[in-house]
């Protein structure tokens, strides 16, 4: 799952409605500069488009017209709201309180990109949320194209689709249709996610905030779980996914030992693609043993492989267990778990790294 960040801005938006007609003179004014006209006016329309869609979730509720299945799913989705700020003290705002029916599957398409031999991602800066390791674009046309522009220059390209992503309280941030296809429980982890890069965002890091959010969100749907009387882990999917994500990571290991090392690159490209023939095995060795032929990751792991691929694993969940032992270490109090985020985000990034590392390594 892969989230486009694209404003940044402290505390909650109640005045976001006063802005929705200025969005596209806002992005220009903001972003002018980084990159071509056409792009950002692509991110101002996308977003004015969506704040227009917006609509109170009790409003849909009321509404004769909406069906069954998405008034159950909006009213699992205000509980979960309800138990973010309550229990996991999460931002209480308008965010995820209000609905928009997007009329496709995904909200953006982000492009990741990479040198051909490097793990090293392509990033892109914006002078308020700072640099991201991927661009985002409202038209999986658009993002396709973008991607074809890299591929001839060389480098490795991965296009995945957005079910969500937040603008970190400069608005109130919608439920998207593209989110409520998942199962409430799916819905509910997005919220956390996405409310936790409200609560804390640091420029310039994505490993960071991705992996923080991704704490949250795990350790948020554990608690919400149990909260609601059911097992902590549930749906079987935990222990899948996280060796699902172990063994992607120490096959992105593998290719930097192999990019790092003495080979020319002639040989590094056969290494490379005998690498991912090796990440292809040892998945079938996993699948048609522990997981007895459970299939779900199949088409991910069958398709065309290359290094921007495999990127979003390592922003994602790169430095999740370091968030575990970091809560552990406040006896799971959310409020000093914040706080104590919040100081890892002021260091120096390279001090930031050597505290996760620490914290990784006290496990």
């Amino acid at each position: 799952m892969l989230r486009l960040i694209l404003f940044q801005r402290s505390g909650p938006g109640p005045l976001d409605r006063v802005f929705t007609r200025l969005v596209p003179l806002l992005a220009v004014l903001l972003l002018n500069g980084c990159s071509s006209a056409a792009y950002y006016g692509q991110l101002a329309e996308g977003q004015w488009q969506l704040l227009r869609a917006r609509q109170p979730v009790a409003q849909v509720m009321a509404d004769p017209a909406t069906s069954a299945q998405l008034r159950a799913r909006l009213q699992h989705a205000e509980q979960a709201r309800v138990f973010a700020s309550q229990q996991l003290k999460l931002p209480d705002n308008r965010s995820y309180r209000v609905y928009a029916n997007l009329g496709r599957p995904y909200v953006v398409w982000n492009v990741f990109a990479t040198p051909e031999l490097s793990l090293q991602p392509v990033t892109h800066c914006f002078p308020i949320a700072g640099c991201v390791a991927y661009r985002g674009y409202y038209r999986q046309g658009a993002a396709r194209g973008a991607a074809a522009v890299m591929r001839q220059q060389g480098m490795d390209v991965y296009v995945g689709g957005v079910e969500a992503y937040s603008t970190l309280g400069w608005f109130d941030d919608p439920i998207l249709s593209s989110m409520v296809g998942w199962g409430d429980e799916r819905l509910a982890t997005l919220i956390f996610h996405e409310l936790a890069h409200q609560r804390c965002y640091v420029q310039d890091d994505t490993e960071f905030n991705e992996s923080f959010a991704s704490f949250v969100e795990q350790e948020g749907t554990r608690q919400w779980r149990v909260a609601r009387g059911l097992a902590a882990a549930g749906g079987g999917q935990g222990p899948q996914r996280d060796q699902f994500i172990r063994l992607v990571l120490t096959s992105r290991e593998r290719l930097q030992a192999i990019y790092a090392g003495p080979l020319d690159d002639a040989h590094k490209r056969m290494a490379k693609q005998a690498e991912f023939e090796r990440l292809r095995r040892e998945y079938r060795q996993l699948r048609d043993g522990q997981w007895q032929g459970d299939k779900r990751y199949d088409a991910w792991m069958y398709g065309p492989m290359n290094n921007a691929k495999l990127l979003p694993f390592g922003l994602y969940d790169q430095w999740v267990p370091a968030f575990a032992a970091l809560f552990r270490e406040v006896a799971g109090d959310w409020a000093r778990f914040y706080e104590r985020v919040e100081q890892l985000g002021r260091l120096p990034i390279e001090e930031r790294k050597a505290a996760l590392q620490r914290l990784m390594d006290s496990q």
